[in-house]
């Protein structure tokens, strides 16, 4: 279960199909800014042994995903480019409280409601792109179970941390910004991205 508390907008997906090299472009750079966000985690918090490993293991992964998604916009002749941002990340770090240990608290848990809605999103091109290319289609079914596993990864980590009750309380607080944040993304009529 994602905890999201509300499902994608019914024309992202016609959007993110009809322009397959903005996505790729943007899923490269959401797939490096997840391992940055991962080692800047190890380092801020280099007093939590807890995490070391752990988000050193996520953020190879992520380039990891980097690279294949590279491979892929190399692959259809793409080049990697600079995209403007979408919002969505700095919008989400917005609920997150400033002191500390709920900062922590809340970083980690909005951290799994990002792939938490990449999980959701990369299960729905999986089947959009079935019937028009059949690749990016074996591409995102191939990413959702990692995906899912980094949303539980996080929700972990915060429960080993803070216990259960803490993550049972704030998830659903911080999935309510999150929603937020994308119906107003959506409202100011932004290019698409995968989190938009």
């Amino acid at each position: 279960m994602l905890h999201l508390a509300a499902p994608t907008r019914e024309s992202w997906l016609g959007e993110a199909t009809a322009d397959p090299e903005t996505l790729l472009l943007d899923h490269a750079h959401c797939e490096k800014k997840a391992a940055g966000t991962a080692l800047n985690l190890m380092f801020r918090y280099a007093d939590q042994p807890f995490l070391q490993r752990p988000l050193s293991e996520l953020a190879r992964e992520e380039l990891e995903h980097f690279e294949l998604v590279m491979d892929v916009l190399r692959d259809r002749g793409w080049a990697f480019r600079k995209l403007r941002a979408g919002g969505y990340g700095a919008r989400l770090m917005e609920g997150v409280r400033r002191g500390e240990p709920q900062r922590l608290l809340d970083t980690l848990l909005v951290c799994a409601l990002i792939e938490a809605r990449s999980c959701e999103r990369m299960k729905l091109l999986s089947e959009g792109f079935l019937d028009t290319d059949p690749e990016l289609a074996e591409l995102y079914r191939s990413l959702l179970a990692s995906e899912a596993r980094h949303f539980s990864l996080y929700t972990d980590l915060a429960a080993q941390r803070f216990g259960r009750d803490a993550v049972k309380e704030r998830l659903p607080v911080l999935a309510a910004h999150e929603a937020a944040v994308l119906a107003g993304l959506a409202e100011e009529d932004r290019p698409m991205r995968m989190h938009s």
